[in-house]
């Protein structure tokens, strides 16, 4: 297209929302005119559905499951005054807890005041919290984050390392609704030995964020943990920031809650418009509809144009392919559904993947993100009339010319400056845009069963390895992977029983010896005595 008749499109579709400041532009995705008008009775079905769901509708069958991320917002909204005054009450708690922590009222065992806290999480009881630590924090923050947000034991020793002697005043928030998450359970026990190596009573420093009568509750409650704050079966892990999960981080941390509830709810509201054109959220799916041809043909490469919105492509890929990634619709057909989601920084991209975006394999639409304002303040002049916001803003414009310029399809959102308020805004709209995107291609968006086939898989490696140390130590002989699976009466899992081996031999924590052969997978495994 020549530039005139880009310039009338993008004047023709650009969504700008002026009480939010928010703005959508979709005229570089190549879609026909008749596109919109053609979709428009889907799109409807879409907001009727969603609809239902704000009323309280069964969203997860799977479980009996209401999903009421949206109420967090708007508890007048809540399908009973019960629920609204249980979302209300935890948000005064959570702003009276984390004032008494600024105060000192909430203090360590010896009244000193806590300056760090660590959040042991993990997918969404992690990645939300910290997309929002990252985007807002500053160093004058009344107090400094830290994150368990894996299995992983070198990455926990890592964490304790960068907080140091500084643990005897860090407060620490262990988040699982079911209080069973293994990764969660891991980290809160690794954690808790971490206090007791340092003469530290772990409960006079925990907070629990988890669901009434938890596992976790249930140990929290009995040990004298300083706090509770409940998670609620309506609110998935994934859409849980704007609930205890967030908010508690957040608030801690000493960030403005409130203006971020606000956010969310001003883009609840925009984004419940039934006028297409002038709901953001469900031309966003629209566009994703049309980019992937409804059938996730195409990856999705979210590219925020500045640092502090560097883990939001991390938090909309969970956020994004565990609502979407779905092998079978509502119907029970097997229609594997999904969109790819991965992402940098710009201007970083612009010497990573741009040269591919550009030139490579067309399997992908760009989703820009722009904030309007540099930095509080006046930048410096790094040419004569230039700042380097100056640049990035150029550099902006200029990736998506040139993709435009080859047919590569992209979209651009953007906010007026990265603040709670906009930050809300980003993920509601997010939120909102996968529940009508899930709508259109007729899957459920709210429930997750190839996570919990992966989760059951684990299990079902860490039962074998228990039996695979038993046997050893039981004969005392060096055997192979293949020897050990027959004696177990599994040999069907011999290549399991010896990538299990390989990394119990790898630790000393099992006392299991590797004696190394070629073919390696011929290498003899023992026990020590």
């Amino acid at each position: 297209m020549d530039t005139i008749t880009l310039w009338n499109r993008y004047r023709t579709h650009l969504l700008h929302d002026p009480e939010t400041g928010l703005m959508l532009d979709i005229s570089r995705m190549n879609f026909s005119e008749g596109f919109l008008e053609a979709m428009e009775p889907a799109i409807r079905k879409a907001f009727a559905e969603m609809a239902e769901l704000e009323g309280g509708a069964i969203a997860n069958p799977d479980e009996g499951r209401m999903v009421g991320h949206y109420w967090l917002r708007t508890p007048a909204l809540a399908p009973t005054g019960e629920i609204a005054a249980e979302i209300g009450e935890t948000v005064r708690r959570i702003r009276e807890f984390a004032a008494g922590v600024h105060d000192g009222s909430i203090a360590t065992p010896d009244g000193r005041p806590f300056r760090k806290f660590l959040v042991v999480g993990i997918g969404g009881s992690a990645l939300g919290p910290q997309f929002v630590a990252d985007a807002l924090g500053d160093a004058g923050n009344p107090l400094t984050p830290y994150f368990f947000d894996n299995t992983d034991p070198d990455g926990m020793d890592r964490v304790l390392a960068g907080i140091g002697a500084g643990l005897a005043e860090t407060l620490t928030l262990v988040i699982s609704k079911s209080g069973g998450t293994k990764e969660t359970r891991n980290g809160m026990l690794e954690a808790e030995a971490a206090y007791r190596r340092a003469g530290l009573d772990f409960p006079r420093y925990a907070v629990a964020v988890t669901g009434e009568g938890s596992e976790l509750d249930r140990a929290a409650t009995q040990a004298g943990w300083i706090a509770r704050f409940p998670m609620w079966d309506w609110v998935g892990g994934r859409t849980s920031v704007t609930s205890a999960v967030g908010l508690l981080p957040a608030a801690i941390q000493g960030l403005d809650i409130d203006s971020m509830l606000e956010g969310a709810r001003l883009c609840d509201a925009l984004t419940r418009r039934t006028d297409t054109a002038r709901n953001p959220a469900a031309l966003l799916a629209l566009m994703w509809h049309h980019a992937t041809g409804g059938k996730g043909s195409r990856d999705m490469v979210v590219l925020p144009y500045k640092d502090r919105l560097l883990l939001f492509s991390r938090y909309l890929q969970q956020l994004i392919m565990e609502s979407i990634g779905k092998e079978l619709d509502r119907d029970g057909n097997v229609v594997c559904q999904g969109i790819s989601v991965y992402g940098n920084k710009g201007a970083t991209d612009q010497h990573a993947y741009v040269q591919q975006l550009r030139e490579g394999v067309n399997n992908f639409f760009v989703t820009f993100v722009e904030v309007l304002r540099d930095r509080r303040g006046m930048s410096l002049p790094v040419e004569p009339g230039v700042t380097s916001g100056d640049y990035l803003a150029g550099f902006l414009q200029g990736s998506r010319t040139a993709l435009s310029e080859k047919g590569r399809e992209s979209l651009t959102i953007t906010i007026p400056e990265v603040s709670p308020r906009t930050v809300g805004m980003l993920i509601a709209l997010f939120e909102r845009a996968v529940g009508l995107y899930a709508s259109l291609v007729n899957i459920n968006a709210y429930h997750q069963p190839g996570v919990e086939a992966g989760k059951k898989a684990a299990g079902t490696v860490l039962s074998l390895q228990a039996g695979i140390i038993a046997h050893l130590r039981g004969t005392g002989s060096s055997l192979t992977a293949d020897e050990i699976a027959a004696a177990l009466g599994r040999p069907d899992t011999a290549e399991t029983v010896f990538r299990t081996l390989l990394h119990m031999a790898a630790n000393p924590d099992h006392g299991i010896r590797m004696e190394p052969a070629e073919p390696l997978t011929a290498s003899r495994f023992s026990a020590q005595a």
